[in-house]
This record gives structure tokens, sequence and C-alpha cells, in this order.
């Protein structure tokens, strides 16, 4: 069943300021997803949680994703209401993104409340409430940037080279809120401007994430309800009244798009396997490898942890200026090699490359450590390293948050699917990768000493393996101007 088909005379693509405007609602979501990966595992090893455990908590992600994004996107294909498709689902995780916030940054202040003491290592009424914010804000996430990204379909029409556009402009946004949250993660004094956010249960860290995530908050929001308000719904018709059941549509997208979406689906996967143990563990990795601190040890040791997550922190906000620079120059450089599977495919093999140099960068450290004084940061030439290798990994972050999507969506125009439906069922490609990352991370670097390096290396070769199947297997879409 067609349900993207428009009215007979409707006009073709909307305006671009339109898509621009709706794309602009990444930047919200992203600024709060850039403040999870760089500061909350190291956060919540604050709260006493190990760090073979912290990565389990991010199974919270993956679950309610693979849950929650068919269903959303299912019922956003098909909702009837006079505000829209897609426009209630927004507001609606926009909100659940407040709320969420609030449970995650006062969780130590709560479980101090219910009982929870500040001499306890681990303080398992914060846990719990930072675990129960933490589940919130992946569900609101989720229910925020797949009916997004179907809006911006929505408004590209059957059009796809504006489909390729949107997402581009989508990525961009992505690496604005990037930009914002990790330069707010980085920058040590931020609770200043909120001085009621540092309490006695929660100290100089837990107060700046505090004040990011308000000042998430208030990004988010703006940014929503201008998009909301100023952007109407193209119209659509449907070909057929008959609904098959939602476990019905899933089985049928993935039938109907036929063996091209499920080579995507491969690849994606395997990328996300890539990207996953660096997304949730690089400002652990800077601070523990390349720092060479503790998240409990001496007071030494904990401001070298402390040092090195900032640092992490700049070079995510080096790799969201990359990921900006490279989302708008997505299109032409896919044109100039001749297909965007091609492109794919080669920056996959940087991805490779950078995770593999992890390896380098962290024996250089060890060397230098060896010669410093205790307490003292690495050499100015390690830490250039470091920011260098985040710089370069937004090339392939920025191919890799456009390019699947954008296949995704032409895919579903070329068989008359939803695009809501068919990018909720591409998001299982992402989040069953992130649930098999969860699961063997900690564990793999538990058994091979409690780094990182480990699922660095597994991540490396799943990106290899994902450059050659792009390269090789992945079919290109139709052209369509």
């Amino acid at each position: 069943m067609d349900i993207n088909h428009r009215p007979e005379g409707s006009p073709g693509p909307d305006p671009l300021w339109k898509v621009i405007t709706v794309a602009s609602i990444a930047a919200g979501v992203q600024f709060g997803w850039a403040l999870q990966l760089s500061l909350l595992t190291p956060y919540v090893q604050h709260l006493g949680v190990p760090h073979t455990w912290a990565s389990f908590i991010w199974l919270c992600g993956p679950i309610s994703g693979m849950i929650v994004q068919p269903i959303v996107g299912y019922s956003s294909d098909r909702l009837t209401s006079r505000y829209g498709r897609r426009k209630p689902f927004i507001a609606t995780g926009t909100a659940l993104i407040c709320t969420a916030v609030v449970f995650i940054g006062f969780a130590a202040d709560i479980g101090r409340r219910f009982g929870d003491s500040l001499d306890q290592h681990t303080k398992p009424r914060a846990v719990a409430v930072f675990v129960t914010g933490f589940w919130i804000l992946d569900v609101a996430n989720n229910m925020v940037q797949d009916p997004t990204r179907a809006f911006l379909a929505d408004l590209s029409g059957d059009d796809h080279r504006r489909m390729r556009l949107a997402n581009g402009f989508f990525s961009f946004f992505m690496a604005v809120g990037n930009i914002l949250g990790y330069a707010a993660g980085s920058f040590s004094r931020l609770h200043k401007l909120l001085p009621f956010t540092k309490t006695q249960a929660c100290d100089v860290y837990c107060a700046n994430l505090k004040t990011c995530f308000m000042l998430d908050v208030i990004f988010l929001l703006s940014l929503s309800i201008f998009a909301l308000i100023t952007v109407a719904e193209p119209e659509f018709e449907k070909s057929s009244e008959h609904e098959d059941p939602f476990f019905k549509q899933v089985k049928a997208a993935f039938k109907n798009l036929g063996k091209p979406m499920w080579l995507l689906f491969l690849v994606t996967a395997l990328n996300w396997i890539a990207w996953f143990p660096f997304l949730l563990f690089d400002t652990d990795w800077v601070g523990k490898e390349v720092f060479g601190g503790e998240v409990n040890g001496s007071s030494e040791k904990q401001g070298l942890y402390n040092m090195g997550v900032r640092t992490g922190s700049l070079g995510l906000m080096l790799t969201a200026a990359t990921l900006g620079a490279m989302s708008l120059g997505v299109d032409p450089l896919s044109k100039w090699l001749g297909g965007a599977r091609k492109l794919w495919g080669l920056v996959n093999f940087v991805l490779a490359a950078a995770l593999g140099f992890t390896v380098l960068v962290t024996k250089v450290a060890r060397r230098a450590r060896r010669t410093t004084p205790l307490g003292a940061p690495p050499p100015h030439g390690v830490k250039a390293a470091t920011l260098s290798l985040f710089a370069v990994m937004g090339i392939p972050q920025a191919v890799t948050f456009s390019i699947p999507f954008a296949l995704a969506s032409i895919f579903s125009s070329d068989s008359g699917g939803g695009h809501g439906l068919s990018l909720g069922v591409l998001n299982l490609a992402i989040v069953i990768p992130q649930m098999f990352v969860s699961m063997i991370s900690g564990p793999l670097d538990a058994s091979f000493g409690g780094g990182n390096l480990p699922a660095f290396v597994v991540g490396a070769v799943a990106a290899a393996l994902s450059g050659i199947l792009a390269l090789t297997v992945l079919p290109p879409p139709s052209s369509n101007t």
C-alpha cells in the first residue's frame, strides 16, 4: 500500500527553508546526545558503577529503539491528526527529553534525599534514578529523530536529490548540536552560570552535567517549537483503506524493499558495530589510557582522569566540526566518486584506520608516563595526536549520519512504502549492533585488563568489512533528480 502518495496536482518538493528548519531539530537532539556520549559513562562511574558494568546501561538505547522506532514510524505514517502525521510524535518526544534530563541531572540529589550516603562507593538510589532517566531519554530521542527524518522525506516529495540534500542538512545540524554539547562538556566552570546546581551530593563534575542538560532543554524547546509552528506538513492520501497489522507491515517493508534493503541493513549493522565502542567509551579512553587516570583512584589519578575526559570532550568538538564541514560535501563528493556507496565504502576504511590508531596512541602515552612526574598530563605530542584522531573521525561520521538514511528513504519512495516505517526498520540495523557492543565490550575489555582497546580493535575490523561490502555488494540507488 502506497501511503506516501501526494494528492494529484500537488507541487513537488517543499521550499528549502522548510527542510532546513525541520532539520535544525537535530541540533537540539544531538546536543543532549553529545552530552550522553561524552559525560554519562564517566558520570555513572562516579555514582559507583564499575566500568565493566557501565556498558550494560547503554543497553537501554538499543532495547527501546528496537521497540519504539518501528512502532513510532508505523504510527506516524498512518496518524490522522489535525496536527499532522509527524508533529505529535516530535512534540511528545521533546517533552519526554526535558523530563528525562531532570532525572539524570538530579540523580545524585534525589538519591541522597532518599537515603544514599555520601560515604558509599556505590549509590544505589542515585543509580536507579539515573537509569530511569537514561531509559526515558533514549525512548524520547527515538520518538523525535525518526519522525523528523520522515518529515524531511515528506517535504522532499519523490525527489531523490532533495532527499539526499535533506539528510545532509540533518547531518550538518547534528554536527552543530555535537559542537555545542561537547564544548559545554569540556568547560569545567559552566556550573557557575547556575550556582544552585552544586550541592552536597553533587560535586563540580555533576553540577556541570546538570547545567549542560538545562541549557540543552532550552535549546531543544526553542528549535522544536519554531519548526512545529512555522512548517506545515504536506498532505498525503492513501491509495487503499485496508490496513495490515503492524508486524505484517514490518515484514512487508523487508519484502517489498527487496535485496538492496537487506544489503543496506548488513552494511549499516557492520558500520555501527565499528562506531559504538568508540562512541560509548571515547572520553573514558582518553581519561584512562591516554592520561593514565582512574575514576576512583588517588586525587592525582582522579585529576588526570577528569582532565582526560575534558580533553576527550574537546576532541569530540573537533569531530563535530569536521562532521559539519563534511556533511555539506557528502552530496558533491558522492557525485565526484560515482555514487554514494563508493563514498561510504572508502570512508569506512578511514574509520578502520582511525580506530586502529588508538592502539598506537595508547602505547606512546604509556611509554611517556614512565618519564613524567606523577599527576602530570601526557606530552603535547600525545595530546595533539589524540585530538587529531578525533578530528579525522568526523569524516566517516558525516557519511554514516546521512547516506544510509538517504538510501532508505529512496528505496522506500521507489517501493511506495512509508518513510517512517522504513526508517524505523533501518534503525534495527543500528540498535542490534549497539546491543551486541554493549553486552560484549565490558567483559571483553575486562578480560584484557580493563581498558577500552579490545573493543576498539573489534570496531576496526567491522569497519573494514563494512567498507568492503559497501564497495562490492551494495547496489547503487536509482537515479532521480
